[in-house]
């Protein structure tokens, strides 16, 4: 749809924002609001219970998308700032994530990171459209362009406010508001479609890879009792092993993360930030190590590392020659099966089963980061059918995956499309780009 414009425009002085309807001001956001107003008092009792908004937990999307509950005495020293209906909470640090969220009715005890800037606006911006303002692409580069730092790029509050800011007339901003509303609301109720439809699909994909590395391709064939209770039946003819007995050495672990990087051209260091849900790996985070320090962790074609601890524990990759000569780090755990026995893409296909999971969630340690141990992983049951079956349903998973893939990933580049209309159909409205008042019923 094209939107129509308004009558008569001016130069706002700002190079990002370039013209502005003529009767709109522009003002540092210092002057329309105020910012970190109310913190939370370090008397506060101990048992006092807040509900806290991590700068992990919002973006500029969704807003606040999850919360963690803590007792004061217990709650990050960072958990400080609080916050009231109408006010905006921007990340100060690694502002490239676009931490973004308006406070709609919270509850008394929501306090947030002092990594958040908490805007409060005055009378001359209406709360409403205070939230759908500081989502416009021009405030947000600004933003991200005034931090400094390169690993953990941040910006003083301080210095935020003083960033210029476009400003309707009040009667205006109210139209605005109601129209974004309105479109907005719609643009996430498609979002929401796709999304169940991928929540759909990925329950569909991993039931498929449940049954079919339990239970096989004959549906007629004569079961048995595995003998584990994760797993159930499989077909008679099938072998049930530990993993530690399906490997031509037994499970290792990594390099040590704190070892001198490498030259370019010197081996990968593999780190579980480096792999991806698809099991590929990212290019954005290469590192290497030195020939001499990666030498005893190389990798060989075929090699199954699993992930050990933290929040990717569990996650399995395959490494392939094809990818150059590489090692691994101390957080993953290198399988080196006996192909003879076991082909990596099963163990892979394995490693997404119902009870592949259960077993992980059962084995972990309680601490404070999640983790799995190589003994662990070592007395992990397995379903192991003849190799060359094995080969027959990894080919009949890869096509069958290769569909449903496909529908994920067109339903999330819808949701990408939709987002991204979502944001510039905002940051168009809140900059008078388009002239929006008399399309609100």
């Amino acid at each position: 749809m094209r939107y129509p414009r308004y009558p008569a425009y001016k130069d706002s002085g700002l190079a990002q924002l370039g013209k502005v309807p003529i009767d709109w001001s522009i003002s540092p956001i210092k002057y329309a609001a105020s910012f970190n107003d109310d913190v939370l008092a370090e008397n506060t009792p101990d048992e006092y219970e807040i509900e806290y908004v991590e700068i992990s937990g919002v973006n500029d999307v969704q807003g606040i998308g999850t919360t963690e509950f803590y007792k004061f005495k217990d709650a990050p020293s960072r958990a400080r700032r609080r916050v009231r209906d109408g006010d905006v909470i921007v990340s100060t640090v690694r502002t490239y994530l676009k931490a973004i969220a308006s406070i709609k009715d919270p509850p008394e005890n929501l306090v947030v990171s002092t990594g958040f800037a908490v805007i409060r606006p005055k009378e001359m911006i209406g709360p409403n459209f205070a939230g759908y303002l500081f989502r416009a692409n021009y405030l947000v580069d600004e933003i991200i362009a005034r931090s400094t730092g390169v690993s953990y790029p941040a910006i003083n509050a301080s210095e935020l406010v003083k960033i210029n800011i476009a400003i309707p007339p009040v009667s205006d901003q109210e139209l605005i508001t109601a129209f974004l509303d309105s479109e907005t609301s719609k643009i996430d109720a498609l979002i929401a479609k796709q999304g169940r439809l991928i929540t759909l699909l990925q329950e569909k994909r991993q039931a498929l890879i449940s049954h079919v590395v339990t239970k096989g391709l004959n549906s007629d064939a004569p079961m048995k009792e595995s003998g584990d209770e994760l797993l159930g039946k499989v077909p008679i003819h099938w072998q049930v092993r530990r993993l530690k007995h399906v490997l031509r050495e037994p499970l290792m672990y990594g390099a040590s993360e704190s070892g001198e990087a490498g030259m370019p051209e010197d081996p990968r260091f593999i780190r579980i930030t480096d792999i991806v849900e698809a099991g590929s790996l990212r290019e954005d985070t290469f590192r290497s190590l030195s020939p001499e320090l990666a030498q005893p962790y190389l990798l060989s074609d075929g090699d199954v590392l699993f992930a050990r601890s933290g929040a990717t524990v569990g996650k399995a990759f395959i490494y392939r020659s094809a990818l150059g000569k590489a090692c691994f780090a101390g957080y993953l755990i290198r399988a080196r099966l006996d192909m003879a026995t076991m082909e990596p893409q099963w163990l892979r296909f394995c490693s997404q089963a119902n009870f592949y999971w259960q077993y992980i969630a059962a084995a972990q340690i309680q601490a404070t980061i999640q983790n799995v141990s190589a003994e662990k992983y070592a007395n992990l049951y397995l379903p192991c059918p003849p190799i060359q079956e094995q080969f027959e349903i990894v080919r009949f998973l890869e096509n069958k995956l290769s569909v449903i893939d496909g529908l994920i990933s067109k339903a999330t580049q819808i949701i990408l499309s939709l987002q991204e209309r979502r944001m510039s159909l905002i940051s168009a409205a809140v900059t008078g780009r388009i002239d929006v008042r008399n399309l609100v019923n």
